[in-house]
């Protein structure tokens, strides 16, 4: 299963939840996760999408722990059905 068939389904399911899941670019600052999880009720969460089996960057998990170290939740999803669970964690925090 390729990575975007799983970004695909993430959005759907954010969508589904009455959030949104934008993409998230930073320009001079890689290594950032893929998508923004924005849900109602102004909860958040930092998504890295990976195709299966497939681990973060160096680089990447660089910015999960500086995300972490500033209090924000980041994941690595590698297969759909992490997503409802993820996205649960998100939800609830």
């Amino acid at each position: 299963m390729r990575e975007k068939i799983i970004e695909k389904e993430l959005v759907r399911a954010v969508k589904d939840k009455g959030g949104i899941a934008p993409k998230f670019t930073s320009p001079g600052f890689d290594g950032m996760p893929d998508r923004l999880v924005l849900l109602p009720g102004g909860r958040m969460g930092f998504v890295e999408l990976k195709a299966p089996g497939k681990k973060p960057r160096a680089l990447q998990l660089a910015r999960h722990r500086l995300l972490r170290r500033l209090g924000f939740k980041v994941y690595v999803i590698d297969e759909i059905n992490q997503i409802d669970s993820v996205l649960e964690e998100i939800d609830h925090e």
